[in-house]
């Protein structure tokens, strides 16, 4: 039997895996394109089509918060993916149709990010549960199912603009929409080696009034978020709402937990804080970044002279998940060493260099502006600023759940964690503000004309990447007077536990 548990995880965990890499490859195949989409397809503005892309990604990293509790109470966490899975084909299918009426579109969009809430915290969820009580497998679970986000995406943004560039728009958001239902298939081929993992409403009968509740919430949201992503006022006062609640939900927190539970919850905020300052960075890949390579970058990438192939300007965005597959390995083994010989690297010192690294990316971003040749740089310097940015982003969010799990409270965790999805969607949309900046006056512009807006944007977050680093730092001192206090309280908790415990044992 224990030779056999090991193997039966592995199975489960498999099964998870591949449903996270086809999703993640319909979605990511869908979010190199849509900018663009909107631009060429309904005469969007770069203005309104960052602010559009902005909105619904504030939504999509938003609603998971509401998916997991659904998953966890409701319909139980199994059947909220699958449904999940089943809403994102609908979605991308949506996109796929012959139909560029507008309001089409948006109706698209809201389905999506009905899907994406009920998929994206269970899958997740799953995991968890597969390895529940085996700490040591759990962080290379997860770190194996992180890969799996980045081979789904990193092979849907080289094929889905190549498959455009071919055969059309809907075309590509067809091949997003084959994704999903290859994800679909293979939970149910699979289906009997996760069929006991989920959560408690996973073992009990369908209830069919559950189920009529959740799809009538489901279309409110996906109808609120058609109504959003019309009207730019009601985008922007959801955001400041949200941003006002996550300040309540900690305040909140912090009146009603233990005293001793006080310094880790401070420093979970702090470093959520940075998390969000960190999601304006990200969000100029699919935005400035991916509008800059349209205008201003090289298509072809040649080694001394030599041509050796041409990129498409939706593929560029493919660097940032292959430099994570390339980077997360050296890291995971930097940090195995440094753990073995007790030099270990506080997470708010990783935030601080992450920073630093983020604003090196966008520096060098500026900087391509002197080697270009009538107006369009050499395609390296992407390679190199998605590096840099990749690394920071490593650094940076790929530790923030890791934060709020060793700093917030097991019973708050849940709450906590929807939380920070909440504040993720509101950097979002301000990445898109910040995107604007580099906003091209009406009119045609020729890429000698473009190529100053974009490097004067770079070198501003540049600037102010390397403002969130000086910051880490100067916090550091008040980081490890808040870490100290945390681990002496969750130290004197466990003692007391031991204490309690004890005698029982003895009994």
């Amino acid at each position: 039997m224990s030779s056999s548990l090991p193997a039966s995880k592995t199975r489960s965990f498999s099964t998870v895996f591949l449903i996270e890499m086809w999703e993640r490859f319909g979605y990511y195949g869908m979010a190199a394109l849509l900018v663009l989409f909107m631009i060429d397809r309904f005469d969007f503005s770069d203005s309104q089509a960052n602010l559009t892309w902005g909105a619904f990604a504030a939504l999509v990293y938003a609603a998971p918060s509401i998916g997991g509790w659904i998953g966890d109470q409701i319909l139980g966490t199994r059947r909220t993916m699958v449904l999940g899975a089943c809403v994102l084909a609908v979605g991308y299918l949506l996109l796929a149709l012959p139909n560029d009426h507008l309001h089409h579109m948006y109706m698209s969009l809201g389905v999506i990010v009905v899907g994406n809430g009920l998929f994206k915290a269970n899958a997740a969820n799953l995991v968890r549960r597969i390895y529940e009580g085996d700490d040591k497998r759990l962080d290379s679970a997860f770190t194996i199912y992180y890969m799996a986000v980045n081979i789904g995406s990193t092979v849907s943004m080289l094929v889905t603009p190549w498959i455009k560039e071919h055969w059309g728009w809907h075309a590509a958001f067809a091949v997003c929409c084959a994704g999903m239902l290859l994800a679909v298939l293979n939970y149910f081929v699979m289906l009997r080696y996760i069929a006991h993992i989920g959560s408690p409403p996973d073992d009990v009968p369908v209830r069919w009034k559950h189920l009529g509740a959740v799809v009538a919430g489901a279309v409110v949201l996906g109808s609120v978020t058609i109504y959003v992503l019309q009207h730019k006022e009601i985008a922007v006062a959801c955001v400041y709402a949200a941003g006002v609640a996550i300040l309540g939900i900690f305040g909140y927190m912090l009146l009603k937990c233990e005293r001793t539970e006080r310094a880790g919850l401070l420093a979970a905020l702090i470093l959520t804080l940075q998390v969000i300052l960190f999601f304006v960075f990200y969000q100029q890949t699919s935005t400035s970044l991916t509008l800059f390579a349209l205008r201003n970058v090289n298509p072809e990438f040649s080694l001394f002279g030599v041509p050796l192939f041409a990129w498409r300007p939706a593929q560029f965005q493919a660097l940032n998940p292959i430099w994570i597959m390339v980077l997360s390995p050296l890291l995971a083994v930097l940090y195995a060493r440094l753990a073995r010989s007790d030099k270990d690297v506080p997470v708010a010192v990783k935030y601080a260099i992450g920073f630093a690294s983020v604003a090196a990316g966008f520096f060098l971003y500026a900087l391509s502006g002197r080697y270009a040749v009538d107006g369009r740089v050499p395609s390296w310097f992407m390679v190199g600023g998605y590096g840099l940015c990749s690394l920071g982003e490593l650094l940076v969010s790929g530790l923030g759940l890791a934060m709020i799990a060793r700093y917030v409270p097991v019973r708050m965790s849940g709450f906590m964690m929807g939380a920070y999805f909440v504040a993720t969607g509101v950097s979002q949309y301000l990445g898109s503000v910040v995107a604007n900046l580099a906003e091209l006056p009406s009119g045609e512009m020729d890429a000698l004309q473009s190529l100053p807006l974009y490097t004067r944007l770079f070198t501003g977050l540049g600037w102010l990447a390397a403002a969130g680093s000086v910051v880490a730092v100067l916090l550091l001192p008040l980081m490890r007077r808040l870490s100290q206090a945390h681990l002496a309280a969750s130290y004197a908790a466990s003692e007391m536990t031991v204490a309690v415990v004890a005698p029982t044992a003895v009994k």
